[in-house]
């Protein structure tokens, strides 16, 4: 790990139940399609797990 994410919101949270929506709010992302760059550790990669289905990951 060590190194950083990037991290973009390609789906609309508003359909998804409230802990996925307050999870994507700690991530940072508040549009859809911006992108938040943030370190590659168990707690961001546990988030973006979580959300999966909303957000695409990419190593940087």
């Amino acid at each position: 790990m060590a190194g950083k994410l990037k991290v973009t919101l390609v789906k609309s949270p508003i359909g998804a139940i409230p802990k996925h929506k307050k999870t994507v709010e700690a991530l940072g992302l508040h549009k859809t399609y911006t992108s938040v760059e943030l370190p590659d550790n168990d707690a961001v990669r546990g988030m973006c797990n979580a959300v999966r289905h909303l957000v695409k990951v990419e190593e940087i």
